[in-house]
């Protein structure tokens, strides 16, 4: 008797999961076709690593023109400096900038409590910030794959501890990290950073499910994980690109990429790659065996070369 009655509740539960797993596959088709609404972001404080230039940068001005109080962070003041001036010519909204080696705990910490003291409690968290060495594996120096995880992962963690607890108090917030495509697919001569956007992809999961959890689903704070490709900021210095494809697999604008970025941020859209066909593309490759794996590789036949 008693194992029937367990065999029962194993079935209506399992009934009850997919008829959850069904609604939820209906929601998302119906928000993909239909496009979210995008939420205002107007009067939200949003901090952007790496704003001096590149993605950061465009992502800065974007949200200026949106009505958001914008925070640049950078290592970099002078270019930080040159982003803000420039975007106080066209945009009314306030700015703000900081300098800031986001590797460094202890400078984040510090900057986080001015811009609490100075601004107010940052509701938008977007880490941009990093760096792509292209080498052979066994050509990176010990400084520079410690320098690669410093920047890609590491500061992000840094910079969650620093932002996120008056998100929790104040339930409310949205966390934007850029891994990349190499952070679905590894890619020749970037082994270190794709370990890295690996990372990105892996903490982000972990803390928005570990915040789903400890708050029986009642928190509010929302995660995005973006995943572009090959971008022109400079950082990408050989690309490799197909002729064939050039079309679809060419280097992508920072203004674009922020545009992207900035609408799924709006759209509560958890993670988004860019450009999205790839979001299709990848996991139809990776139930393919190896050998056909490898042989799509080699027909797209695109990435980057390493450096000299």
């Amino acid at each position: 008797m008693i194992t029937t009655h367990k065999s029962i509740r194993i079935l209506a539960n399992i009934l009850r999961l997919l008829l959850q797993i069904l609604y939820y596959i209906y929601e998302s088709t119906y928000n993909s076709l239909f496009k979210l609404q995008e939420k205002s972001v107007a009067g939200e404080i949003v901090l952007i690593t790496g704003a001096g230039h590149g993605i950061g940068k465009e992502l800065a001005a974007q949200y200026a023109s949106l009505g958001a109080t914008v925070v640049c962070l950078d290592i970099n003041q002078q270019l930080n400096e040159k982003t803000a001036n420039e975007i106080k010519k066209i945009e009314k909204s306030p700015i703000y900038t900081y300098q800031c080696d986001v590797s460094n705990r202890e400078q984040v910490l510090e900057v986080a409590k001015k811009v609490k003291e100075e601004i107010g409690d940052v509701t938008v968290l977007i880490n941009n910030a990093g760096i792509m060495p292209c080498h052979t594996f066994l050509s990176y120096t010990s400084d520079q794959i410690k320098r690669l995880f410093d920047i890609n992962i590491l500061a992000h963690i840094w910079m969650l501890q620093a932002f996120l607890p008056s998100m929790i108090e104040k339930n409310h917030g949205h966390i934007v990290a850029l891994s990349s495509i190499t952070g679905l697919v590894g890619i020749p001569y970037l082994v270190p950073y794709s370990a890295t956007k690996h990372a990105v992809k892996g903490f982000m999961e972990a803390l928005k499910d570990e915040l789903r959890v400890c708050t029986q689903g009642k928190s509010l704070i929302k995660f995005s994980t973006i995943y572009p490709y090959m971008v022109d900021t400079g950082l990408c210095k050989k690309p490799k690109i197909n002729q064939l494809f050039s079309n679809f697999l060419s280097l992508s604008t920072p203004k674009y990429v922020a545009a992207q970025i900035i609408n799924a941020q709006r759209r509560n859209i958890c993670e988004v790659t860019i450009p999205s066909f790839w979001s299709l593309l990848l996991p139809v490759v990776r139930i393919l065996p190896a050998k056909a794996q490898d042989n799509v590789r080699d027909f797209l036949d695109s990435g980057v070369e390493p450096e000299s």
